[in-house]
């Protein structure tokens, strides 16, 4: 692995000069790395992060992923880390207009890193350097503990989409606190209105006492005030002290309840796993808006490689082999989604749109196809709302938003359905639906969405954790849930249980081989045959034993 050469870099920097010329936004700090097919085999596994911590499943992707190239041999034309600086890899036998080409896509995801709000939390950081550091730390406990380092890795992992995206963001947008003591807000908060139950009149007192105090001596306000408190409450400040102990944020997430509260985790000899849990928890943290902006984030990578691709003066003469390089990457596939075709054709339908005023209630009126097709109000606002749903919007609100009827019959979008062709013997794909209802769920059905589950600690106690799975469509899969509670109940070192919703069949379901001995029986889709109902059941792990009971 190696910077990039002079030429090269010379390159980098005219991108970046004409894509902020059209409005991009980025540091101006970037690195950019030529990397081996090996190299890229071996950051595959490790989300393309060189620094990220050493795990054993790492090296099994490698050596699965070094069989899947000897078959199928291919390597992404770059990779984007968002991190401070932006680092990017490439392959190292790439021509020049091609390399002009993948920067500008590159700048393209840097500039929505750097941009959208669902990112927000990672705007200011080093987080190669974080994981480096991490890595580091791990070795260190590895050496020490041994294996149970990749116990603890495991049993971590195997929870680590459950952790508390949304929370971490929303603290971000929160007002700031009150410029106000702990001290002043455990004694008119807790200690006048909850210990001393005092009057209305009285606490009214007390407040303009201390506006008095303040009003006086300044800065010594407060010490005065509390000086006059200790001598009418003598039991105060051990009740303020003892409520500082007891004292601690709400978990946001169940790996975080973990090491809150886990009788087994605050053993003195356990300690160290909390470490190695928080270090998987801000991995996965990190993550979390990679996975729910992908078809947003190629979207605008691709819309912007191909709009500045073609005003460079630089690249005169490969149009066509652009044209190539291009198709493959960003085709419409009849059959499934491509997250690059997908997102930049709606980037540049929003244009259009805005450009024209039909996000208006006023076009949303018209009925007449004649009218709607002529509808342009020309506003000259195009560009700006393309910058505004970048900052905005993720994938579901991104598909659920724009992927209107108008996109789906401008695109010829449809979706597939696929029956048994019982004299043929063969599967037969065919169009299901042009609505665009279908279509936006059959996307939204795709995009990443973990289960919801909270702690319930009216029904859990000290010895029993109490998790409860909020149904929302998709049941937990199966195979996965004994592994996952047998890791829960090592870091909560008790009984773990977990209630959850499972669909079960009313009627048989006819099997599609019994079909091709009926070779005159009437063709059938699968999902016309399946009828489930919703049935709430209980896991319970205790002693490395799983039990599965019906509520």
């Amino acid at each position: 692995m190696e910077l990039i050469d002079q030429h090269t870099k010379r390159i980098m920097e005219g991108c970046k000069e004409r894509a902020r010329d059209a409005g991009l936004r980025f540091q101006s700090e970037t690195l950019e790395y030529i990397v081996t097919n090996k190299d890229l085999l071996e950051l595959g596994p490790k989300n393309m992060i060189p620094t990220l911590y050493d795990y054993w499943v790492h090296e099994v992707e490698v050596l699965k992923e070094k069989g899947r190239y000897e078959l199928f041999p291919h390597n992404p034309y770059e990779t984007v880390i968002n991190t401070r600086p932006a680092i990017s890899f490439y392959n190292d036998n790439n021509p020049d207009w091609l390399n002009v080409m993948i920067f500008y896509h590159v700048l393209g995801h840097i500039d929505f890193f750097q941009n959208n709000h669902f990112f927000s939390h990672t705007w200011d950081k080093d987080f190669a350097g974080e994981a480096l550091s991490d890595k580091r730390l791990i070795a260190m406990l590895r050496a020490e503990k041994g294996r149970w380092v990749d116990y603890v890795i495991e049993f971590a992992r195997g929870i680590d989409n459950l952790v508390g995206y949304y929370s971490e963001l929303s603290e971000r947008t929160r007002p700031g606190k009150i410029n106000s003591s702990e001290r002043l807000d455990f004694y008119f908060d807790h200690f006048l209105q909850g210990i001393k139950q005092v009057k209305l009149s009285d606490y009214l007192k007390e407040v303009d006492r201390y506006n008095q105090s303040l009003k006086r001596f300044g800065d010594m306000g407060e010490s005065v005030f509390f000086s006059e408190v200790t001598k009418k409450y003598p039991e105060f400040e051990n009740l303020f002290n003892k409520h500082k102990k007891q004292k601690k944020e709400p978990a946001r997430d169940l790996i975080q309840y973990l090491q809150q509260n886990s009788p087994f985790l605050q053993k003195q000899e356990n300690i160290w796993m909390k470490t190695v849990m928080e270090i998987v928890r801000k991995t996965s943290i990190y993550f979390q808006p990679q996975i729910r902006t992908k078809i947003l984030n190629e979207g605008w990578a691709s819309y912007w490689h191909e709009k500045l691709f073609l005003e460079d003066d630089r690249i005169r003469g490969h149009e066509v082999d652009f044209a190539r390089v291009n198709a493959k990457v960003t085709s419409l596939p009849r059959v499934g989604i491509n997250p690059y075709a997908i997102g930049m054709r709606l980037f540049n339908y929003i244009e259009e749109w805005a450009e024209r005023g039909r996000f208006s209630y006023e076009f949303e009126k018209i009925k007449d196809v004649y009218q709607r097709n002529k509808y342009d109000k020309e506003t000259g606002e195009g560009m700006k709302y393309v910058f505004r749903v970048r900052e905005d919007f993720d994938d579901f609100m991104f598909i659920n938003t724009f992927l209107t009827q108008d996109f789906v019959d401008q695109h010829k979008l449809f979706v597939a359905g696929r029956r048994a062709n019982t004299r043929k013997g063969v599967w037969e794909y065919y169009v299901k639906s042009r609505k665009a209802e279908d279509y936006r769920d059959m996307v939204l059905d795709s995009l990443y969405h973990p289960p919801y589950i909270e702690i319930d600690e009216q029904k859990g106690n000290e010895n029993l954790l109490y998790l409860n799975h909020h149904f929302e469509g998709k049941p937990l899969v199966k195979e996965f849930i004994h592994n996952t509670m047998l890791g829960i109940e090592f870091l909560w070192g008790g009984t773990v249980k977990l209630e959850t919703t499972e669909l079960v069949p009313e009627k048989k379901v006819d099997k599609p081989y019994a079909l091709f001995y009926a070779p005159y029986s009437v063709q059938k889709e699968e999902s016309d045959e399946k009828k489930y109902k919703e049935t709430r059941v209980l896991y319970t792990m205790e002693k490395r034993k799983l039990t599965r009971t019906v509520l």
